[in-house]
């Protein structure tokens, strides 16, 4: 019927012969139709052979794709794509989630359902359910408002908001002013070109898809007892607008139905997941339907509905309720802690003591207990224990690239030095004992120059292992952000661990080989022999380093650098309190033990 008619409007009006111009000629400028997209697509598709201009006032509901190629067709209404993101925004808006739809049962609202379907779920918007109405001949528009007021009630009960969105614009006035104008110009290009404001302010001109670029209303309907209602825009969505103002709606003047109490209605499956939970997926129900589930340990939700907690950055960590991130505090030995203070205190204390000791025996420097087993050695002794002490200091406080490089370094040379000094004063003792017997040929070895090789060599040796360590993969500032949860740990990282482990194996080599030959000399008839209090000192030495490791590998952070700052500390004051202590005994409350006429009567 759509063919035959519109064949008739381009033939003879008493017989349809197309191609041909029999009779009284018609001059037909444009077409208006049809009522809908589907009448207005099979005009079309003979109008456009003429090139006979047609306007329809229907929403084209077919694909752009297929009625591109017709150039003659205008559509007076705006897209259907915009009612499509415009429905979306306002559910959106209002934060509704979980929505029934209702449409006419016919095709057209079939394709709108279709459509609107997939928008939805792109934008994490559930359908719960999907009602098609019957219209019929009588069925107007109250009928309509009552057929949804119903259907209102029945879905309340499961928590679903029904919407009715208006999507129609009087056209009319538009048609009337375009149709008189186009009957003096020639209409295509006319139309291509028409930009012009209507009565209601409108902007109206088409798209280069020939659409008429128009926007929506958001219409309010308020209903009332008598079954009556009222129309009221409260909003619209304009395509034309730039991004971000393209919808609008004005929330003061909505009138919600009584049944809300003039409150916006939920529309959500289940409750909100608040901070610190995370939407999990209920089986066999649609993606709106959830449940809630905490956070899992060291992750964290800062938002309402998140679909998956996160973790913090690596200097954050979760707080108790696990809905922030919190900013780890540095972790390092600093002198205004407790425990830096208390171990800067007792390094002072132990270096001062060092010192009293040496002041002691430079006064003391001429007696027979000073002068016995070599000055020199005690000397450098008492020197190397008090840079011992104070080389524990360097542990204290932020690591920076010279302290990281040279704690370690200095700890290991120097104590070298403070080991090395007690077994030569060991094998002193043992070859001068060796060197009375008569015709021993070990009295060329004994003096200064032997000692002071013994020092030397083994302190080369370790500066040695030093000078590689510096070469090849030095210490240098570092921070650990895993190992504690919520601390920044700001160290040393020691490069290579094998050397830094070679350092204070070479110094328990020493120290074992020290222990040894002092408990083998410890008998030995020497009035001022030292083998003994060596033999306990080195003892302590060796027990302060062996516990040392496995505490050392089982603490993080400034604990860690504690029980190192710890072990100097224990195993130098073990070696000046075992070696020291005694004489300086003799020198300040036993001085007439001090005496060359003591040292003879002993040796007898």
């Amino acid at each position: 019927m759509t063919y035959q008619n519109t064949l008739n409007l381009i033939s003879h009006h008493r017989k349809t012969i197309p191609n041909y111009k029999c009779g009284v000629e018609k001059n037909l400028i444009a077409a208006i139709g049809g009522l809908d997209s589907e009448t207005s697509s099979h005009m079309a598709s003979i109008l456009d052979l003429y090139k006979i201009l047609q306007i329809t006032y229907s929403s084209f509901t077919p694909s752009v794709s297929e009625k591109d190629h017709i150039s003659s067709l205008y559509q007076m209404a705006p897209s259907e794509a915009h009612q499509y993101t415009g429905i979306v925004q306002l559910l959106l808006y209002f934060h509704w989630k979980w929505v029934g739809i209702f449409v006419t049962a016919d095709d057209k609202g079939e394709m709108f359902v279709k459509r609107l379907t997939r928008q939805l779920s792109r934008n994490g918007i559930c359908i719960a359910v999907t009602e098609r109405v019957v219209t019929h001949k009588g069925f107007g528009g109250s009928g309509l408002i009552e057929k949804y007021q119903n259907m209102a009630e029945s879905l309340s009960k499961t928590n679903v908001n029904v919407f009715v969105v208006n999507a129609d614009k009087n056209t009319k006035t538009e048609l009337q002013w375009l149709l008189l104008v186009g009957i003096m110009l020639s209409l295509q290009p006319f139309l291509r070109n028409i930009l012009f404001n209507n009565s209601a302010g409108d902007t109206v001109f088409f798209n280069e898809k020939r659409e008429l670029e128009g926007g929506f209303d958001i219409i309010n309907w308020v209903t009332f007892p008598n079954k009556s209602f009222l129309r009221v825009k409260v909003g619209e969505m304009d395509p034309q607008a730039s991004l971000g103002s393209d919808f609008s709606i004005d929330e003061k003047i909505i009138t919600w139905h009584q049944s809300f109490n003039q409150v916006v209605p939920l529309a959500l499956c289940n409750d909100h997941c608040h901070p610190g939970y995370s939407r999990q997926r209920k089986e066999g129900e649609p993606f709106c339907c959830y449940d809630c589930t905490p956070c899992p340990e060291g992750k964290i939700s800062n938002q309402t509905d998140l679909d998956d907690c996160f973790q913090c950055q690596d200097d954050r960590y979760p707080n108790q309720e696990r809905n922030q991130c919190i900013t780890k505090k540095e972790n390092f030995l600093s002198y205004e802690a407790p425990l830096g203070i208390s171990l800067a205190l007792l390094a002072l204390a132990f270096s001062a003591t060092t010192a009293l000791v040496f002041g002691i025996f430079i006064k003391h420097q001429k007696t027979p207990i000073v002068k016995a087993n070599n000055r020199n050695l005690t000397y450098t002794l008492l020197i190397s224990l008090l840079l011992c002490f104070l080389c524990s200091l360097l542990f204290i406080g932020r690591p920076q690239l010279l302290t990281c490089n040279l704690r370690q370094i200095a700890f290991g040379i120097i104590f070298s030095v403070a080991v090395s000094s007690v077994l030569a004063k060991t094998l002193t003792v043992v070859l001068a004992f060796m060197a009375t017997k008569p015709g021993s040929k070990m009295r060329k070895w004994v003096g200064k120059r032997f000692s002071t090789s013994i020092v030397l060599g083994c302190a080369f040796v370790q500066a040695s292992i030093c000078i590689v360590w510096l070469c090849t993969d030095p210490p240098f500032p570092d921070v650990d952000m895993h190992s504690l949860p919520k601390e920044i740990i700001v160290e040393c990282n020691e490069g290579s661990a094998n050397i830094f482990y070679y350092v204070l194996g070479y110094m328990g080599l020493l120290a074992l080989v020290s222990f040894i030959v002092a408990f083998f000399a410890r008998k030995l008839p020497d009035t001022f022999n030292e083998a003994k209090f060596i033999t306990f000192s080195m003892l302590v030495f060796c027990s302060v380093w062996l516990s040392f490791v496995p505490t050392y590998l089982s603490t993080k952070g400034k604990y860690m650098v504690a029980v190192e700052i710890f072990s100097i500390l224990a195993s130098s004051a073990g070696i000046l309190s075992c070696i020291f202590s005694p004489k300086c005994f003799i020198i300040i409350f036993k001085p007439e033990l001090n005496s060359k006429e003591q040292l003879k009567k002993r040796n007898k």
